[in-house]
């Protein structure tokens, strides 16, 4: 299974419908024979743009590009006994917007969905209809599932994390505590829409973990690798660009589950860099040279 943590392109988000189809051709292209595997892709801020052009029409392109996306961005899978759910992160950063609370409702009935498999709730679903997340004031439903026991969960922009200063002990119901950078004010950044130091709000993510429970995450944006544990205990994988941007080898994370997914192997993996791959190449030009004109004199 291959896994696109977001970013396709650069700047997906300007392109007209035209140069996005090339680009998702281009993108097939790049996937080469791995093209037969089963993938999925998380849309990424680059793909999607900033928040005040953000709607389930401006996403279309891309949800409608590729498999297991719904309308809103996210989507669920099961591979083997795992079950894998993946979010619209970037739509989480978004105030009082109607793609934010299409979010809102899948991560609604994903927790709905694993509360009822459980038989921890009843009757929840008529309850939770049209259910919207508030924005600064979370009143979060009964869930009696123990931290780790749900999906793995991917996601472009990474989980808030509460340093240790700001984790109270003695919060037994698991509220983290507001840091300065909770009230920090995005900005555009070099890298895109959104600086590659930006992560979920915190209410955000702490719903998440009350919500779905995750047995781990994997997300992404911040373009370097990190290996993360959080105060409930849930590891944050944040895998790094596949890109030789700005002097990087293009990396990646290669993830073996055992155990009936209560374990899970990382591996941290570079690519040579650019410069390996052109000395790489004209060494061989070289040699295609030499041999040419060796078998010229005999």
């Amino acid at each position: 299974m291959l896994i696109v943590l977001g970013d396709v392109s650069a700047q997906g988000s300007e392109l007209t419908r035209s140069k996005w189809t090339l680009l998702v051709q281009q993108f097939h292209n790049l996937l080469g024979p791995f093209l037969d595997l089963p993938y999925h892709v998380v849309p990424g801020d680059r793909d999607i743009g900033k928040c005040n052009d953000l709607d389930e029409v401006s996403i279309t392109k891309v949800t409608r590009s590729f498999p297991g996306l719904d309308s809103s961005g996210c989507g669920a899978f099961d591979i083997g006994n795992i079950n894998f759910v993946s979010l619209n992160s970037v739509a989480l950063l978004c105030g009082n917007n109607e793609l934010r609370f299409s979010v809102e409702k899948a991560l609604e009935r994903e927790r709905i969905e694993m509360q009822t498999e459980n038989e921890l709730v009843k009757n929840v679903i008529n309850e939770s209809s049209g259910s919207k997340i508030p924005k600064h004031d979370i009143n979060w439903r009964e869930n009696d599932m123990s931290s780790g026991s749900g999906p793995v969960l991917l996601l472009h922009i990474p989980l808030h994390q509460t340093a240790e200063k700001n984790w109270r002990d003695d919060d037994h119901d698991g509220n983290m505590q507001d840091s300065a950078e909770s009230s920090k004010t995005r900005t555009l950044a070099e890298a895109g829409p959104y600086e590659l130091s930006q992560t979920l709000p915190p209410n955000a993510t702490e719903y998440i973990f009350h919500a779905l429970r995750p047995r781990m995450v994997f997300s992404a944006h911040a373009q370097t690798f990190s290996d993360r544990t959080h105060p409930d205990g849930t590891r944050e994988i944040v895998v790094p660009a596949m890109s030789w941007d700005k002097g990087k080898d293009p990396e990646f994370v290669a993830v073996t589950f055992r155990r009936n997914g209560t374990y899970a192997l990382v591996s941290h993996c570079k690519l040579s860099g650019r410069s390996h791959v052109l000395i790489y190449y004209v060494s061989l030009f070289v040699v295609f040279i030499l041999t040419i004109q060796t078998s010229f004199r005999s």
